[in-house]
């Protein structure tokens, strides 16, 4: 950041230099303190080692259990993110939930009224530098004359009139914490844009992790009702002697196992589907709350991928950090200003009636005048007030540095997350491709007598047990696409015919000495 000279010693002395230092100042609409500009940020060709085109290809499941979420998807940097990725799931009850919880959700209700907000109080800075202050006096009072010759004498004064001050903007103090309040506006749009893409984020992962839940919940009921039945099917091998009593109290083991593991999914799945309500802005206690079902959604299979050097212009908590670093740099400018003189012009005019014994005199008073505030000896306060504004933008610079980096690392794990998880779901949609071929194979066995009904209870266990995994691993994949629209910062900038916190006319960036948008 550059900065300006030290302010010389001020002496009473330089009062005449500094009068006509501001007359000159005040002509030329100079503000003191640094211009900001937007921080350059060196970025690299890639988001992964030795991924200089930002190409990512995944392979899909070869066993055709993994459904949809097994399908092979292409990562690159020749398309953009669409400003409504989530229809990509070609799902509707997933979409009229995020048009649901676009509406309804108190916390982008909180990230809007924050936005008014803000603009309404660089609205209110605004008029106080661009127009005078003027006020209208009035009063009316009954007095009396007690001194003199009596006897004593009642009347009535009427007095009104109007009253005018401007403080110049000499030294660009006022417009640099205009500035600042700019700068607040774009910081809460940009925070208003966070909130959006991550309450769209979480009700598409909160919705996919009920579908994945209610599958395993299924699964688990499953394998506990085969148990039961295997359970049965001993203790009756046991009264005949052909079963020892420690099998049935395996068996016991494992029935209750899977006893005390259903009330934690069964926990699990109500407090997915609470957190869904609580996105939606519906109570939990709603009976209708919409369903995502995994077998129909679909996996995008072409996902786009910003450029590095993009994506520091699409990410909404990058641009709330540079608005942040932009508000510092403004408040350097206020303490800067604050170490030269503040220059006031008032004036008014007040008009009196006196009426005394039915007679009406009048009296008229006008005057005008500048005052002028000088800090001669202040203990270093001004100073060290501007030193802090110094380094409270070094912090938010170091702090950007950080939102930036951590953006990388954001979609850089996202694109490794995709890959892993679908050489995962590969996997487990093989296992669970073999269980149900077993558990087939066994009941085709069973019913030429080769073997007995355990072998197939114990057959169609594993089975469900391979369909709870495989739900796990559907919704990663899932999750993980949804994961990288919202690293890569969304697509919110496609969004036609509404207003964007970033567009290529902040209210910040539109800022000058003589044109404050």
């Amino acid at each position: 950041m550059q900065e300006k000279p030290a302010r010389p010693g001020l002496m009473p002395g330089r009062l005449s230099c500094l009068t006509s230092l501001a007359l000159s100042m005040l002509l030329l609409g100079c503000a003191v303190g640094p211009d900001f500009k937007s921080p350059t940020v060196s970025t690299p060709t890639g988001y992964l080692p030795g991924q200089a085109k930002t190409v990512l290809q995944v392979s899909g499941a070869k066993a055709p259990d993994a459904g949809q979420a097994g399908a092979s998807q292409s990562v690159s940097s020749d398309k953009d993110l669409p400003a409504e990725w989530w229809s990509l799931f070609h799902s509707p009850e997933l979409n009229a939930m995020i048009s649901e919880a676009l509406q309804h959700s108190p916390t982008l209700a909180a990230a809007q009224a924050a936005v008014r907000q803000a603009q309404e109080n660089y609205n209110a800075e605004a008029g106080t530098l661009e127009f005078p202050t003027i006020n209208a006096t009035g009063n009316a009072s009954r007095q009396r004359q007690v001194q003199g010759t009596p006897p004593a004498k009642d009347f009535t004064v009427y007095s009104g009139g109007l009253s005018v001050s401007y403080t110049l903007d000499v030294f660009g103090g006022g417009r640099r914490e205009l500035e600042t309040l700019a700068a607040q506006v774009d910081y809460q749009r940009y925070q208003l844009e966070a909130a959006r893409q991550t309450l769209i984020f979480n009700v598409v992962n909160t919705a996919v992790q009920a579908a994945a839940l209610q599958v395993q919940l299924d699964a688990s009921r499953a394998a506990l009702a085969t148990q039961l039945a295997q359970l049965e099917i001993i203790g009756k091998q046991n009264q005949l002697g052909a079963q020892p009593l420690t099998a049935v109290m395996s068996q016991q083991q494992l029935v209750a196992q899977s006893q005390a593991a259903l009330p934690a999914l069964e926990k699990s799945l109500a407090q997915t589907r609470n957190q869904l309500a609580f996105y939606l802005g519906r109570y939990p206690n709603d009976p209708d709350l919409p369903q995502v079902n995994l077998d129909t959604l679909r996996l995008p299979q072409a996902l786009p991928l910003s450029l590095p050097s993009a994506l520091v212009r699409q990410r909404p908590d990058i641009q709330a950090s540079e608005a942040l670093l932009h508000q510092a740099s403004a408040q350097v400018g206020v303490a800067t200003a604050n170490l030269y003189p503040q220059i006031t012009l008032s004036g008014s005019y007040t008009r009196q009636r006196t009426e005394m014994g039915g007679v009406n005199s009048y009296a008229s008073l006008w005057n005008l005048g500048a005052g002028l505030v000088l800090p001669i000896v202040d203990g270093g306060a001004l100073r060290a007030k501007r030193r802090a504004a110094v380094a409270a933008y070094d912090q938010a610079a170091a702090q950007y540095q950080q939102t930036v980096l951590g953006a990388f690392q954001n979609v850089a794990n996202t694109l490794r997350t995709i890959e892993a998880d679908a050489g995962t779901l590969d996997a487990q949609a093989t296992l669970t491709a073999q269980s149900r071929q077993l558990r087939d194979i066994m009941q085709q066995r069973y019913r030429l007598g080769a073997v007995s009904y355990l072998n197939v209870l114990d057959a169609e266990r594993s089975y469900q047990q391979a369909r709870t995994n495989l739900a796990t691993a559907q919704a990663a994949r899932f999750s993980d696409s949804a994961m990288l629209y919202m690293a890569l910062g969304g697509g919110w900038w496609n969004r036609t015919g509404q207003e964007q916190a970033g567009n290529s006319q902040k209210t910040a960036a539109a800022h000058n000495d003589n044109n404050i948008q």
